[in-house]
């Protein structure tokens, strides 16, 4: 049964001209502030962030979700968008860099702006006006009036110095015609450390980082007008769309046809390794009885991770239990499949290394053929070394930290056969680290990049499915399917 919803639900785009204005400090404080006065509000992120929605998360009670037009597809947004916003009061939307930024090269594809078009919801702007007075005015108009289906609904000024500053802007923008809906004066930074790939996650600073968010309510409520705001975000028309839901997904996916026949993407090197070589179908039929098992990594080390994974897995008949490297010294009873998936491994390798018995166990399992997923620090967790520290040993690769930041949006193509994805599964996906592993593809890689590069990637031996690609399943849920059936099939 298919339902379908016809949207009201009040709705704000919070966005900036660019990185570093204070959307993240403007956004989970609204969604803190309009939560302490009980509502209902939904968190979302725009792009591939896996940080912020935790701080969403926690400022809410509510799982932070992404709507991200190029990983997913922009049909995809508004869908998940609904998915995530039922029953709700109010939808808080945090953007990404500046408002028109999105994909090298692809226009506005995954921009903050195309999320806000696809979501017909109004853009709050957040201007770091700590260096200009009248000329806020010009830069306000230029972001109004680039995309006419853009709707900007009004501006809230941060690092405002005085009372005579906050004058001399309020009269530069009532000119212009554009609502102040808040005012943010310069001001120590609430507590929220950062560290090389952005702000450290909530798992790691669960005390520390409730204070933080009641900090930033607080801040909010007193410089920016709430009902003003929501009076913005009711402006928001009813949004038509069929809401996602892991069980249809899973139920389409299952009666789809294959995406495209094994093929070697032209123009790939394949020299180093097999990995364009047809080869025999993965998984098997699932297994009757309880359901599988998917333990899936979690805890300070390993909080990168998407909430609908979990749903799918849930759909597709997995019982999921999470575990933490860590602490945890095996793996949770009855183990038939693994996840593995992003965070910071590199943090924590020594306290990683000394659980022993937990990577014999990890090893163990992997060398029975048990399906594994693994996705960057899960890669990371299954080499040989990380910075030196001994590791799972389940792929012979070594990692370490490196000056260089590798970020960005990859599409790929599965040349390998997994309990993930079968050979010419076409995903999108998003890199994002400063690590580096040698070798960076084994003999049977996990993908082949086709954009914006031309390379093989990760590892599949066995039931491993390792790499540093970063994918959201809902894009393609097949891979959720696949990957319980290979459980399921496990004796």
């Amino acid at each position: 049964m298919v339902t379908s919803y016809r949207f009201d639900v009040p709705r704000l785009v919070i966005a900036a001209p660019s990185s570093g204005s204070g959307k993240t400090t403007v956004a989970t404080g609204l969604m803190a502030a309009f939560s302490e006065r009980g509502l209902a509000v939904s968190p979302h992120k725009a792009g591939p962030d896996y940080i912020d929605p935790g701080y969403h998360a926690l400022a809410t009670g509510r799982p932070g979700r992404n709507l991200d037009a190029f990983m997913c597809g922009p049909e995809l947004v508004a869908p998940l968008f609904a998915h995530g916003a039922a029953g709700c009061d109010l939808a808080v939307v945090e953007g990404v860099m500046g408002l028109y930024d999105g994909a090298a090269g692809r226009g506005e594809l995954a921009s903050t702006a195309q999320v806000a078009k696809l979501l017909r919801a109004p853009v709050v702007l957040v201007v770091d006006a700590s260096s200009q007075s009248r000329s806020v005015a010009a830069l306000v108009h230029g972001f109004a009036s680039f995309d006419p289906q853009v709707r900007l609904g009004g501006v809230i000024l941060n690092k405002v110095g005085s009372d005579r500053h906050e004058v001399m802007l309020r009269e530069a923008l009532e000119e212009a015609g554009m609502p102040v809906l808040g005012v943010l004066r310069r001001a120590p930074q609430v507590a929220t450390p950062s560290r090389h790939l952005g702000l450290v996650p909530v798992a790691e600073r669960r005390t520390d980082a409730l204070t933080a968010v009641s900090a930033l309510a607080a801040q909010v409520r007193a410089g920016c007008d709430l009902d003003a705001l929501m009076a913005v975000a009711r402006t928001a028309p009813p949004l038509d769309c069929e809401a996602w839901s892991p069980a249809t997904a899973l139920t389409r996916s299952r009666g789809a046809a294959p995406v495209i026949a094994p093929r070697t993407p032209e123009g790939l090197d394949t020299s180093a390794s097999s990995a364009f070589e047809a080869r025999g179908s993965g998984g098997g039929a699932p297994r009757m009885g309880a359901a599988p098992v998917i333990a899936v990594a979690g805890g300070p080390a390993f909080t990168f991770s998407y909430a609908e994974h979990t749903e799918l897995l849930q759909a597709a008949g997995a019982q999921v239990v999470t575990f933490d490297p860590l602490r945890d010294e095996a793996l949770p009873a009855g183990t038939t499949g693994l996840v593995i998936g992003g965070g910071f491994p590199e943090v924590y390798a020594p306290e990683l290394s000394a659980n022993e018995p937990l990577r014999a166990a990890v090893a163990a399992f992997a060398e029975a053929g048990g399906p594994v997923a693994a996705e960057c620090a899960g890669l990371l967790y299954l080499g040989r070394s990380l910075d030196g520290k001994p590791m799972c040993g389940v792929l012979d690769a070594d990692a370490r930290m490196s000056d260089r930041l590798t970020l960005g949006y990859r599409e790929a193509v599965a040349v390998s056969d997994s309990a993930l994805a079968a050979n010419g599964t076409r995903l999108r996906g998003h890199e994002f680290h400063r690590t580096v592993i040698e070798p960076g593809a084994g003999a049977s890689p996990a993908w082949g990049f086709t954009h914006p590069e031309r390379r093989v990637e990760g590892f599949v031996q066995q039931g491993v499915h390792a790499s540093y690609l970063h994918t959201h399943w809902a894009a393609e849920p097949s891979v959720a399917l696949r990957f319980v059936e290979a459980a399921a099939a496990r004796p």
